[in-house]
């Protein structure tokens, strides 16, 4: 039935306000339903039906805005107190500065301005520091290192109030570990294989000195990234290199030459001494041989003293002639004097006819003499036993 049709009794208009029974609550009313229930906590008077109660609900009335503004502040101020901790970070709440707790990850809520206030401190993230400084090598040349110092803070509350200006110290310790560590180097280390290990010498006493300072960070590593020299001394410097490389290059060639002449020389030592056993052995067995023929020798000379002493006579003989250059002549038939350039056929005694000739004379001569030396030797034996 619709609301202006003869069978609705009321005949009200259902978008009429001061009709309207059923329906959301009116936000004015719940408002001051609110204030009067504060105003009753706060020592204010309830409804009555005398003139006085009347003129002190008026008065209530009167301050209900100001106690509703203060609590819509109130709530607000206090929700302003909610604050998240990333997974990474630790919270640090200090109470009018002074600190109360460090908070872990989540959502956390502490007493809003300017009682508490908080501050996040990244405890995972890794820093990098830059720092380039020249020092002194123990050997008394200038370096110019340039060094990146890796950190994180893991302490939140030492690093906010334990050290003022705890980036300020790690530069400060930096720079002097780095002079401490390089200065107890000389300059050939520091530019060829000493990077490594002094970059972790100065990590070791950069960490020790923030552990003593209380400062909350750890250095989790330190790079040296350059190592040069001043440019005013650059060439001098240069020429250095050169010359240490140049005696690195010549060290290895004269280990080269090294390791081809040692093997060589100790080969030729080897054979010298294996000639000289061999050379021994033939000369002892000369020698042997030799004494053992002159014991036979003389064993014969004893039993035939002339026969021996002729045949050793013409063996040396023998020996003596064949071994030189001879010219026979056979004057039988000829009176003439014979002129016979001797010089010449010296010289010419390997290549000529006459060279020839007179080697075979020799020959026949020595075989002559073997044929009368068996008779001559007969003689003398006969001659000897008469």
């Amino acid at each position: 039935m619709a609301w202006n049709e003869s069978g609705n009794g009321n005949n009200k208009n259902p978008w009429d306000r001061d009709n309207r029974q059923d329906g959301p609550p009116d936000l004015d009313k719940l408002v001051r339903d609110l204030q009067k229930k504060l105003s009753g906590m706060f020592g204010g008077s309830g409804g009555s039906g005398n003139g006085a109660g009347s003129e002190g609900r008026s008065g209530g009335d009167s301050g209900a805005p100001l106690v509703g503004v203060l609590v819509l502040i109130l709530i607000a101020w206090a929700v302003t107190g909610f604050y998240r901790v990333d997974e990474a970070e630790r919270g640090v709440v200090q109470r009018f500065g002074a600190y109360v707790e460090s908070t872990m990850p989540g959502l956390r809520w502490h007493l809003p301005w300017p009682i508490e206030t908080v501050d996040k401190v990244n405890v995972s993230q890794i820093n990098p520091f830059k720092q380039t400084t020249s020092m002194l090598t123990s050997d008394e040349n200038i370096v110019i290192v340039d060094m990146v110092v890796q950190y994180r803070n893991t302490d939140a509350q030492k690093y906010l109030f334990d050290v003022a200006d705890p980036i300020g110290a790690l530069a400060d310790a930096s720079e002097s570990a780095i002079r401490e560590v390089v200065g107890k180097n000389k300059l050939d280390f520091i530019l060829g294989e000493g990077r490594e290990p002094i970059a972790q010498q100065t990590r070791d006493v950069i960490q020790a000195a923030m552990e003593e300072y209380s400062t909350g960070i750890v250095v989790t590593q330190v790079n040296l990234q350059d190592v040069n020299f001043p440019a005013q001394v650059e060439a001098a410097v240069q020429d250095a290199i050169k010359a240490r490389e140049d005696k690195e290059r010549l060290g290895f060639e004269a280990e080269t030459y090294a390791n081809d002449i040692v093997p060589k020389a100790r080969g030729a030592a080897v054979r010298q001494i294996q000639e000289a056993e061999a050379y021994k052995e033939r000369v002892t067995a000369d020698a042997s041989g030799e004494a053992a023929r002159f014991e036979s020798l003389l064993a014969e000379y004893q039993k035939a003293p002339e026969v021996t002493r002729e045949r050793l006579y013409i063996d040396a003989i023998e020996e003596v002639y064949g071994n030189s250059n001879k010219v026979l002549l056979d004057a039988e038939g000829s009176g003439n004097l014979l002129y016979l350039p001797v010089d010449q056929l010296i010289k010419s005694a390997g290549g000529g006819a006459a060279g020839s000739g007179a080697s075979q004379a020799p020959r026949a001569t020595s075989q002559s003499d073997r044929a009368q030396r068996p008779n001559r030797e007969d003689a003398r034996s006969r001659g000897t036993r008469q």
